[in-house]
């Protein structure tokens, strides 16, 4: 015995095949409870609804692009203004909440480093993405960030990066596969905990 289809696309082709067959056979099917009309209806509107969905859709992600390029620019006026008040201050801790900063705590030059904090996706597009983080609040100084990653439910990460700075471009991503991406802090003595992580399908 045939089975009613889950997936819309089957779900579609069926009622073409229903349509089709009430219109080629009514000395069969006389009077059927919906026409052959009334499902043409339905597939005419199913049809547009989901060209609305994919223009929607089109739309969030050009929305979200715009979203993150935005953020992106900020975050770079950001740090150059923070930058220069760090410079021209030199690191007085009083001055700069004036900014809503804070000077750099001490930091050691051995020993693990702590976690590396807040790590964002801040730009992303087809097999790559601009990951962005804060060093370690405490712990030694980090020497290179070590970028991992890992499909969601695999216990192992794999390496995919390096940086000497608190951000990084992975290019050459597998597309259309969700990834969960981690950063964690290095020096000579080993390896600090690694940040929070985030996710994303490019």
């Amino acid at each position: 015995m045939a089975s009613f289809p889950l997936r819309a696309a089957d779900i579609v082709a069926l009622a073409h095949d229903i349509a089709t067959g009430l219109a080629a056979h009514p000395e069969m099917f006389p009077a059927p409870p919906h026409s052959p009309d009334e499902m043409n209806t339905a597939l005419t509107a199913v049809a547009a609804a989901h060209d609305a969905a994919v223009i929607s859709t089109a739309q969030a992600r050009q929305g979200t692009a715009a979203k993150d390029e935005a953020i992106a620019s900020l975050v770079d006026l950001m740090k150059a203004n923070l930058r220069y008040a760090e410079s021209i201050t030199r690191l007085d801790g009083a001055k700069l909440q004036l900014l809503g900063w804070g000077a750099p705590r001490n930091r050691t030059a051995t020993g693990l480093p702590g976690q590396v904090r807040t790590l964002e996706i801040l730009r992303e597009g087809n097999g790559w993405l601009f990951l962005d983080w804060k060093e370690p609040s405490d712990g030694g100084r980090p020497a290179a960030y070590k970028v991992q990653r890992r499909k969601p439910g695999v216990s192992d990460w794999m390496d995919v990066g390096m940086s000497v700075e608190s951000e990084i471009t992975l290019n050459s991503q597998e597309s259309g596969i969700e990834f969960e991406y981690h950063v964690i802090a290095v020096n000579k003595a080993g390896e600090g905990p690694a940040s929070n992580f985030v996710r994303a399908v490019l």
